[in-house]
């Protein structure tokens, strides 16, 4: 049996490695060239402690109190040298990947499809070369080389993990150099280049109520996180927390992938959403700011986890809401974006 670790490094880069059934992370990544930071191997000096966010494992009892305290490994802090997974593991490791000899990956792909879903977005498909392995977290970016440029921009995922088509919601931003691309240029075909998956902004394990607030176009990585959830719950995983999102554009027009949101009502158990306009002439029953419609009964007076992906405004409002209300989520969990970014992309 083998299990997957994502080792998160604090550069953002994510590298996953296949650790063996009774194999220590520490020796996985070394088997696979990922120099992890070590200077005993024995537990006792403490140089590879990480942080675990998701997963089973077990620690043994041969390290030193020195090494990893009672108190640091209640709140999840590993050795990697000592640990041996049980499951698939999301380990967060305190140094930056140049330092461990690894890189982000890198891939290529064909464009499938642009496809104009409103004024202001698109929906990119690219069907990965063949053979090509594409792992990511739900939730992440990566960045996609624009044709001819010299540069890239970075887009979360809006497609589940391990598909060999991966989609991304780009936002239409006039004279933008990836909007530019797309509306004029881009044909089915058209080979891409990847390098990624990147960032720490993705769906931890659900534990409790969840609350996601989209956006525009940061709706992409929730569709990510709801598809994984999705296929959990129909691999007889059961059945999760409650799950709410609310999901805030500017026009009415500019509410896509709707009819996604409604299959994964019938998909999902738990689940619901609810829109918000910004324009007051909407026709939409909920209008204003994102702000404005976070019921108590989606807050669960704080006993929630908050996911939360939207440009900085957008942002700023909701941590300044969350002060001047006196909430605080038991965790949260937000990506936001420049105006010189595209929703979904890191800031």
């Amino acid at each position: 049996m083998s299990y997957t670790i994502a080792l998160n490094f604090e550069d953002g880069v994510t590298r996953f490695i296949g650790c063996n059934d009774g194999e220590t992370v520490l020796d996985a990544a070394y088997r696979q060239r990922v120099n992890l930071p070590m200077d005993c191997s024995d537990g006792v000096c403490g140089t590879c402690k990480g942080h675990c966010e998701q997963g089973a494992f077990d620690l043994g009892d041969e390290y030193l109190d020195e090494a990893l305290s009672d108190e640091e490994a209640a709140e999840g802090q590993v050795l990697t040298c000592q640990m041996v997974p049980s499951s698939d593991c999301v380990i967060q490791v305190p140094v930056a990947s140049r330092l461990c000899k690894t890189e982000v990956g890198k891939v290529e792909g064909t464009v499938v499809s642009v496809e104009p879903l409103s004024e202001d977005s698109i929906e990119l498909a690219i069907d990965l070369e063949d053979g090509a392995e594409l792992t990511f977290l739900p939730g992440q970016y990566i960045h996609i080389d624009v044709p001819g440029s010299g540069e890239h921009r970075s887009y979360s995922f809006s497609s589940r993990p391990g598909d060999s088509r991966v989609t991304f919601l780009i936002r239409n931003v006039p004279n933008g150099l990836m909007s530019g691309y797309l509306t004029d240029r881009a044909a089915p075909g058209e080979r891409l280049a990847l390098t990624g998956p990147m960032g720490s902004f993705y769906l931890r394990e659900i534990t409790r109520p969840v609350l996601m607030l989209a956006g525009g176009t940061g709706l992409a990585p929730f569709l990510s996180m709801l598809e994984q959830l999705a296929q959990q719950q129909e691999e007889g995983q059961g059945s999760e927390p409650p799950v709410h999102l609310i999901y805030g554009v500017n026009k009415d027009d500019h509410l896509v992938k709707t009819d996604v949101l409604d299959a994964f009502v019938e998909r999902l158990e738990n689940f619901t959403y609810s829109t918000v306009v910004v324009d007051e002439g909407s026709q939409n029953p909920r209008k204003g700011y994102v702000t404005h419609h976070m019921d108590a009964e989606v807050l669960h007076d704080g006993d929630v986890d908050v996911y939360l992906c939207g440009p900085p405004p957008m942002v700023d409002a909701v941590l300044r809401h969350f002060d001047e209300q006196g909430i605080e989520p038991r965790s949260f969990h937000y990506e936001k974006f420049t105006p010189n970014q595209a929703p979904g992309e890191a800031a």
